[in-house]
Order: structure tokens, then sequence, then C-alpha cells
């Protein structure tokens, strides 16, 4: 990676302002990163036993040479600790460590610790700070900026949570070589999901360049994490609390999230392959709708398959509900409101907006033929 520099996008919400600082070593660098921010030389890290094993220690020795002291909560990884029995452990941990509303708790891991670790941070003492070391590639991208955290509920996913700044996130692109291939494809589809919402500039690129990302290509994946988040802010600093724009960025994410009920939020459905399966299938409702024409959602399925990426429900292993109780399960997500259904549709390319105008009797047959395919 010799030759890539570290770059910043700041992230300008008055005094909850903060910096995503992209590039390759940052977490050995933590320490000095964080350093100017802390009030005494402690921080409490939560991770999972994954990521632990491949980052923890030279994240603490970061800190060490910093002059930092640390000590680490290590939680199973997967989506299940993203709940009550988890959230629970963490917190009272984080008591435990006896952590001061002026200290700061890091999240070392993907989006499960960043959500998790960001709300238990929400919550302990009225709101501690946190800063997001984000090592997965969909954790870059997305869950690690903006502020949302949370914890998923029997009744559906992210139902439980607080809108959290972070103090700072560090996104080293060394760490996304440590990622299977398929984990790597999974954050890919939020990378998607920016150009087809907003940007037909950037979508074009990642057709030119997306193979060279999977490749692995470092410069290729820090710009693409660069436009990512510079995008995201853009819109959380437009609508912090998704009172409207920031809804954009559920593109696919109705349907996705159908999908992981669907399949028990197991390792059947990947969050990022079902926003990769969403994405696909609001283009080929809005082509159905008339929106758009039919060029766009196959070449936003050529994209995904050339990737090497699931574009289909077909695609997903194992039994599904049927159409019907995939549209129930749809009334479950956050994006009901008095009852109606919103959607992420699209008139093209990075041309996404949100409605609530969306024939039932059109979704059902979307959903119909998708499961017949």
């Amino acid at each position: 990676m010799s030759g890539l520099t570290i770059e910043t996008v700041h992230v300008p919400l008055g005094a909850r302002a903060y910096d995503v600082r992209i590039g390759p070593g940052l977490i050995a660098a933590a320490g000095r990163e964080i350093a100017p921010m802390l009030k005494r030389p402690r921080l409490a890290i939560v991770t999972d036993d994954n990521v632990a094993g491949r980052h923890l220690e030279a994240l603490r020795d970061g800190l060490t040479a910093a002059g930092i002291e640390s000590e680490a909560l290590i939680l199973p990884a997967g989506e299940s600790t993203k709940a009550w029995p988890e959230f629970t452990r963490t917190v009272e941990w984080l008591l435990e460590q006896r952590v001061e509303r002026g200290d700061l708790v890091v999240a070392l891991g993907g989006g499960v610790i960043g959500d998790l670790v960001g709300f238990a941070a929400a919550v302990l003492r009225r709101g501690v700070g946190f800063v997001q070391i984000p090592t997965s590639l969909l954790a870059q991208v997305d869950s690690s900026v903006g502020g949302k955290t949370g914890i998923n509920a029997p009744q559906g996913k992210n139902l439980i949570g607080a809108f959290h700044q972070p103090a700072l996130v560090l996104a080293d692109i060394g760490a996304l070589e440590t990622l299977t291939e398929r984990d790597f494809l999974a954050g890919y589809g939020e990378v998607v999901k920016y150009g087809l919402l907003g940007d037909a500039a950037f979508f074009e690129w990642l057709e030119v360049n997306g193979p060279a990302m999977r490749a692995g290509d470092a410069a290729a994946r820090a710009r693409a994490v660069r436009r990512s988040v510079e995008m995201k802010a853009e819109i959380v600093v437009r609508d912090e609390t998704e009172q409207g724009d920031r809804a954009l960025l559920n593109l696919g994410h109705t349907f996705c999230h159908a999908l992981e009920a669907a399949t028990g939020y197991s390792d059947r459905l990947l969050h990022g392959e079902g926003v990769a399966v969403g994405c696909a299938l609001a283009y080929e409702l809005s082509s159905r709708l008339g929106l758009c024409s039919q060029e766009e959602p196959s070449r936003v399925r050529a994209h995904l398959r050339e990737m090497g990426m699931k574009t289909d429900i077909a695609d997903i292993p194992g039994a599904l509900p049927d159409a019907e109780a995939l549209l129930g399960l749809m009334g479950q997500d956050k994006k009901v409101v008095a009852g109606t259904l919103h959607f992420v549709l699209a008139r093209g390319i990075g041309e996404a907006f949100v409605t609530s105008d969306v024939p039932r009797d059109a979704v059902l047959d979307l959903l119909r033929d998708a499961l017949t395919n």
C-alpha cells in the first residue's frame, strides 16, 4: 500500500462533528489518532472473537506506544450478538471498567460490534463518546458513519437503538485484506448502493474498477470507501435523524430486511448480500411501475453478477416464505409510516427517491415472480 496517504472526510454536524480517517495502517496508529481526544490515558475496547485474533494486538500495541492503557471485552462473532444479552453484558462490563462520561469507548469490528457498542455508549451514563474502528467493508462505508446505533429484536432488525454520533472513525483499508471474499462482497453491496441512489458516475466507475477492488487493489478500495463515506456524510448532514433525505440510504433495504428476517438473520444471507438483492428488486419494481427503463435493472444485475454476487431471491439457499409472508415481514420495517410501507425507488441509475405510492399488488407480483424464477 505504498503511496497511499491517509484521507479525511469531515462530517460537519456542529457540536457533534467528527472526522472519518481513511487509509492504511490506522489500527496500528490509533493511539496517535485518539490520544488528543482523551481526558485521561485509558480506553475500553469492545470487539468480537474473529476480529480480536486479527487486529486487537496491533491496536493495543499502538495504544501502549502512545501511553494509553486499555482493557478489552471480546464478544462472540455474528449477528446473534446484536441483541439484549450481549448488549447487557457490554454495558455492565463498561460500568465495571468505571468508564466515565468524559472517556471514550472503542468499537473494533464490523457492523454488529459498531451498532451494539455505539448503542451502549449512547445509554451509558446518558451518553459517552465512542470511536469507530470498522474492520469490514460494510462497516467502513456504511454503518460506522452517521450515528445510527442499535440492536435487533425478535420482531425485526435494528428496532431498538438511538442516534449517537461517533467522536472519530478510523477506516483502515489494510483491514479489508483479512476479509473472506464473501464478506468483502457483502460490503460491496453497500458500495454499489451509493452509486445507484445518487451518483451515476460513481456507479460507472465501479463497473470499471469493481473487479480490481475484488482482486485487492488498495487504491481502488480507498477511493470507493472515501466516495461512499462522502455521500453518506452529505445525506446525514442534511437529515441526521431520518426525517426525509436520509431514507434514500435505505435503497434495497425494505426487501433486504424482510429476506433477513425470513432467513433467521443467519449466514444464509449476509446483510450486504440482502442489500444487493434488494437493490436489484427495487430497480425491477421501478421498471415495472414505468419509472425507469428495463435496461436499468438489467445493468444493475449484470454488474452484481460480474462481481460474483447474489442478484435474485433464487440465489438465497434454502426454503423461503411465500410472497404474502414476505410482504408481511416488510410491515415490521422501520420505514413503515402510519401503517404504510415506504419504498426507495429509482428513475434511473443514480436517481433514487422515496415514495409510499406503490401498489401492493405490484410488490406481490414481483415477489411471486422472484420466488418462482
